[in-house]
């Protein structure tokens, strides 16, 4: 028999886990999601994507402050709910709601646990030169994504890969293991393995502090730090045009041939030296502007040595 479950979750990328859930026959009997959030140039209040598939799929959504409320717990139990599917969902959940459903909740998270738990996986992979990265289900208990493991799923991270770029890998992935987890769990045959005490790490939340390019680090750390913060916030830099230093992110670059003083322009194509080595940059855009392509920036924005950026 489908399981009767709730899902919670607030991103793009719990949103195939919640299709491939009602696919796959189960009865979601509500949809806890973060409060709508005014976004945009006209500031209008804005649902997150999971509200919007939830609704158009006529399932009840809810977008409670707190749970850690009696009445957020009354409400949670009257769902009769078998389990919870939990997706980046952005709440804790405390003990009293982890019980409040007989199978358990079960959290789907972007890293190869125990390393990078917490709110940035996916950025803090890519930012530390991490080789591989991948998915894991878990169950959840108090601690900080400390839950037993239940299914794994690696890919490998290369450093063509922006954030954005694994995102949409993980995310398809995750909803499949999702699903196999609970038919898995539906039948009685869910397996659970305590996570290794070894290679904890933590992925704290970004910071818009951290995202002006340091260009005295060596290159791949410098292609490292701007890929694993694009699109958002997006690494920057200060660009001298028509006389004034412009803020521009750099969303795409590769490893480049070339030295010289950090910052400093090498070439017409924009290669751009670091500490050791160098980058080009592939993809940029101005504050206010779209993304657009290197070549195209340039059309509208010659830069050319000895220029440099900071």
């Amino acid at each position: 028999m489908p399981l009767r479950l709730i899902f919670m979750g607030t991103p793009d990328f719990a949103v195939p886990t919640l299709l491939e859930l009602v696919a796959h026959g189960h009865e979601i009997a509500a949809v806890y999601t973060r409060a709508p959030k005014p976004a945009g140039r006209g500031m209008k209040m804005q649902v997150t994507p999971v509200e919007q598939e939830a609704r158009r799929l006529n399932i009840p959504v809810l977008t409670p402050k707190t749970l850690k409320t009696p009445e957020a717990e009354a409400e949670f139990r009257a769902h009769n709910a078998d389990a919870a599917v939990v997706v980046a969902y952005g709440l804790i959940l405390p003990q009293n709601i982890l019980e409040a459903v007989p199978l358990g909740c079960f959290n789907l998270h972007a890293s190869l646990l125990p390393r990078w738990r917490g709110a940035a996986p996916l950025n803090r992979a890519i930012m530390a030169g991490d080789v591989e990265s991948g998915v894991m289900v878990m169950k959840m208990d108090v601690g900080l994504d400390t839950g037993d493991v239940a299914m794994a799923e690696r890919i490998p991270v290369t450093d063509i890969m922006t954030a954005h770029d694994l995102h949409d890998a993980l995310a398809p992935l995750g909803a499949d293991q999702m699903v196999r987890a609970i038919g898995a769990l539906e039948r009685g045959k869910l397996q659970l393995t305590r996570q290794c005490e070894q290679g904890v790490t933590y992925a704290a939340k970004i910071d818009k502090a951290e995202a002006r390019i340091d260009w005295a680090k060596p290159a791949r750390d410098v292609l490292r730090h701007i890929h694993g913060l694009s699109p958002f916030p997006g690494a920057w830099c200060e660009v001298p045009i028509e006389g004034e230093q412009v803020r521009v992110k750099i969303l795409r670059c590769e490893l480049a041939k070339g030295a010289g003083v950090p910052g400093e322009l090498l070439g017409d194509d924009l290669i751009i030296a670091c500490g050791e080595g160098a980058i080009r940059v592939l993809e940029l855009q101005r504050a206010g502007k779209q993304p657009m392509k290197a070549p195209d920036f340039l059309r509208g924005t010659p830069l050319k040595p000895p220029a440099r950026v900071g």
